[in-house]
């Protein structure tokens, strides 16, 4: 499939998985040096072609639909590493609960409560609050000082990159339930991974847990 039928595709199945309400979210990949993504104000399960903004690398609007007003994060996820071609943002139910709870540590507000989440996700930092929209949002991702392919924004949602949208998404689902499960445990005696364990899977599974970006500033 083109980037384009990649992305109206990714659309109907982020709804389809109830990580998106009502007309909240945006998705957007990136094809050579352009970024498609979604338009503002429109539903992702129903997007159609007219409903795609087009923009450069640096955030430009070329053609096409208004671009969503988040649009910071996802050229701020695709200047913080080359490898990301994907990236979605969403307001699912649990991410955002989570969002709006103290963070676990520094550099994953969700605890390691599954192998899954370690190898799928990741740690995922709590970025500080900005009003939706805020260009802040951006900056704060490019400039995170925490390896990561996800991360939460404070009492707003998540926001995750991946080599293509499948994956991504994906990640976006499995997210989701690990913060489901930390309020499901909420208070409770649970047993987190131990030390080992985490450290075994994050190399095996190529995942980022407990490290920093490798270089002083955000990599473009």
């Amino acid at each position: 499939m083109s980037a384009l039928e990649d992305l109206l595709a990714a659309g109907v199945r982020v709804v389809g998985e109830g990580l998106s309400p009502g007309t909240s979210g945006n998705l957007s990949v990136r094809d050579g040096d352009r970024i498609l993504l979604s338009g503002t104000g429109v539903s992702l399960g129903r997007m159609r072609p007219e409903h795609i903004a087009v923009l450069d690398l640096r955030g430009r609007h070329l053609e096409g639909a208004k671009p969503s007003k988040e649009w910071p994060l996802h050229v701020a996820f695709y200047q913080r590493d080359p490898g990301h071609r994907a990236v979605v943002h969403v307001h699912s139910p649990s991410t955002v609960a989570v969002s709006c709870l103290r963070p676990w540590s520094d550099h994953s507000a969700v605890p390691p409560l599954t192998p899954y989440f370690v190898m799928r996700v990741g740690q995922t930092p709590l970025l500080p609050y900005r009003p939706p929209g805020d260009p802040g949002l951006g900056e704060d991702l490019r400039d995170c000082p925490w390896e990561l392919r996800a991360a939460l924004l404070s009492n707003h949602g998540s926001v995750l990159a991946g080599a293509n949208l499948d994956e991504t998404v994906d990640r976006a689902v499995e997210l989701e339930e690990a913060c489901r499960i930390t309020l499901l445990t909420d208070g409770l005696a649970r047993r987190e991974l131990d030390a080992d364990a985490i450290t075994a899977l994050a190399r095996q599974w190529s995942s980022p847990w407990g490290t920093r970006t490798t270089l002083g500033t955000p990599r473009r």
